[in-house]
Parts: C-alpha cells; structure tokens; sequence
C-alpha cells in the first residue's frame, strides 16, 4: 500500500489537517468499541455540527508524557526511538487520503536502518492498571489501523500507569483485522461524512443531542419486550428509593454519635470524620434581585434544560 508523509510546520496545522480524514484515535468509535464516543458524535464532529474536540489536561500530559514512555521503553526493551518521530506529522494513504495516522513514535526492529525495520509505538499514559494479556480494545484497533495505513508489519504499545508502573506489548498486523477495520472507515466516510448519512443513535447521550426537546403531545408505542425494560427500571427506582431513605436514616444515626467531635474511632482506628469545612464567598443573587432589578434582569439569558425521564 502506497502512503503520503505530511510534515505540518506547526501543531495548529497538524490539528487542522487531521479533520480532513479518519485518525486512528477515531476508528475504534466507527467500529463502536470507543467507551467515549459514538459513531453518532463523530459524525457530528466531521461535518462541523459540533466544534472539534478542545485539547484537555490530560490530553495535553498524555502529550507532554510520550517522550518519558518512550525513554522507559527504549530502556526496557534496548530500542532505537527513530528521534525525527517525536515531530507532529501524518501518513496518509496515496490512494484514499482520508485514512490518516499520526504514529506517537517510530523506532528501528535491529539490523539495517531500512524503512523494513521500522515499527510504530504508541504511547499511553493511564490511571487503569493494564494486563498486557487483555490490553483495552481501542488501543489495539488503534495501532492495527496505524500499521496498516503506515505500510508496517510490527508495533507497540507502551504504557505507563499512574505514573507507577511501566508495561508495554509488542503487536503485529493482523492483515485480515485490518483489512475489515479500513472496509468499515471506507464505509463510515464514503456514506456517511461524504454523503451525509445520518449515523444512528445508540445511547441517551445521542437521543439528547439528536433531540434535545420533545415535540409537544407526540407518543411512541413500544413492544411489549420494551415495556419489561421499561416495568424493570420502575422497579429499579423503587429500590434506590428504599435504599436512598435507608442511607439517611443510618447517616442521621451515625451523626448523632459525634455531638462536637470530629471523629469516632473503633479499636483505636477512625473509621468516620464529620467536620465544618472552611467558609466560602458565593453570590447572594436573591438580594442582587431585589436591590437591583432592572440589572439583573438584563444579564438574564434563557437556558433550555434537559429532557427529564419521569416513569407513570
């Protein structure tokens, strides 16, 4: 497979550029084993419906941290980090542009310093603990569509665990896996972003994008295997009512045990505190109101709440 290599000359550049194809953080939700996004929120995020995804603290430490896994990898497993992988830059298929990688780092298998002996790592930081025999699904739809796209035969991911613990796992490309995984962004992009197709929804959190208000005195009629789903949840609220009163109850019990302690101990050990938190400053916005009306009043903007489940 012949691919591109794009060198943006800033990060701002390389953002942009990724929005022009599918990254491979963005295949496991097309293929729907991403915890964090849906196919749905993809979509709307491609066709600029929604903003694109702004860069949060632990997307910029995971960032900040590839050097640091990649050093602890490169010493735990005696390998050349490839020191031009550490730029931002993109490998793009020559033939369908829109299936795009941006590899963490490269780094040489041993031999001969040839585009064959090159291998991808992909690097993580996390607070989970990894098994190395039961690594998270996305992470390996993530490297199998780096490899493919990237012409490469061999990879790693490499982690690093609360700042605690390192790990890593070598993996190859499975062509056949692959193979299916490029079959479904070609599908994705083609009928989909291309043609506009709007993807389904498959949780609450798509219904309340989809449909953030109800359409006034419309009803559905559901089956009867729905109308068990919906008997359970009824019954499911019932319990954590039951539990939730249970909980006050023994909580008011146990407050009462204090009186002006901070803390009650068994054997020797505490086993609860309850105390007075330190003051804080908040807006008195009732007496905002009532001394200054006609201000409050021109700082008010209408705020649409969210749809509210309620069981008959």
């Amino acid at each position: 497979m012949a691919n591109i290599v794009i060198r943006p000359e800033t990060r701002e550049q390389w953002l942009i550029q990724r929005q022009n194809g599918i990254g491979s953080s963005e295949v496991a939700t097309i293929i729907g084993v991403n915890p964090y996004e849906t196919p749905y929120q993809l979509w709307r995020r491609k066709k600029g419906l929604d903003p694109a995804k702004e860069e949060n603290f632990a997307m910029r430490a995971g960032h900040y941290l590839e050097d640091a896994v990649a050093r602890f990898f490169a010493d735990e497993t005696g390998r050349e980090i490839i020191k031009s992988s550490a730029s931002d830059f993109i490998i793009a298929d020559a033939d369908r542009p829109y299936l795009q990688v941006s590899p963490d780092r490269t780094y040489w298998l041993g031999g001969k310093k040839s585009n064959g002996n090159k291998a991808i790592l992909e690097c993580k930081t996390t607070q989970r603990t990894v098994d190395p025999d039961d690594i998270p699904r996305w992470w390996f739809v993530q490297l199998q569509y780096q490899l493919g796209v990237a012409g490469m035969e061999h990879g790693s991911l490499a982690w690093l665990s609360a700042g605690r613990e390192f790990g890593y796992k070598d993996i190859a490309l499975v062509p056949d896996f692959y193979d299916w995984v490029v079959s479904e962004v070609d599908r994705f992009w083609k009928d989909n972003v291309v043609g506009g197709a709007e993807p389904d929804a498959v949780n609450a959190a798509d219904v309340m994008v989809k449909y953030a208000r109800h359409v006034d005195g419309k009803s559905v009629e559901i089956t009867p295997e729905s109308y068990v789903e919906v008997s359970d949840l009824k019954e499911v609220r019932s319990r954590m009512s039951e539990l939730e009163e249970r909980k006050k109850a023994l909580e008011d019990k146990v407050k009462m045990m204090f009186a002006d302690a901070e803390a009650l101990t068994y054997g020797g050990s505490t086993i609860a505190t309850w105390k007075t938190p330190k003051p804080t400053r908040k807006f008195d916005e009732k007496r905002f109101k009532n001394e200054h009306p006609d201000m409050w009043e021109s700082y008010c903007v209408e705020s649409q709440g969210a749809r509210r489940l309620l069981i008959k």
